[in-house]
């Protein structure tokens, strides 16, 4: 990974076996960034997505593999107590087996990259923190 600023964000490449969801905390933890958005595009082998289950109040994983277009990356960071929190979602697309164009996405626990991966990452003014929410049972933004 490699990464440069510019005027408040931070542009990062994503090399070629590095995990995408791993190299942003990374930044993040590097430049103290407590709140902030990304976006990105790229190539990557495999993803694990994660889609919410309310039932269950939990996640189902799946994984996709082989050459997977990362065709959008958007998310978020916020504070966690003393820690962050990366919030993703993306869109895959590729062939199946048969040729056949296809697409899956949703809550992105991670991907690894294939050949490159591009994101910007843009650093909030303030601290935006993540509190439990007792009615929805998931972790919202606390903005007041």
């Amino acid at each position: 990974m490699e990464y440069t600023k510019d005027k408040g964000a931070f542009y990062i490449r994503i090399d070629k076996g590095e995990y995408v969801m791993d190299k942003i905390e990374e930044v993040c933890l590097r430049e103290n960034i407590r709140a902030g958005y990304f976006q990105g595009i790229g190539a990557c082998d495999s993803a694990s997505i994660l889609t919410y289950i309310p039932d269950k109040n939990g996640f189902a994983e799946h994984t996709v593999s082989g050459m997977l277009e990362m065709a959008s990356l958007t998310g978020n960071v916020s504070a966690a107590g003393d820690g962050i929190l990366i919030h993703g979602h993306a869109v895959f697309s590729y062939l199946t087996p048969g040729g056949a164009p296809a697409v899956t996405g949703g809550h992105l626990k991670d991907a690894r990259v294939s050949y490159t991966g591009e994101i910007i990452l843009n650093k909030a003014d303030k601290k935006i923190e993540k509190i439990a929410d007792a009615e929805t049972g998931i972790d919202i933004w606390k903005l007041s």
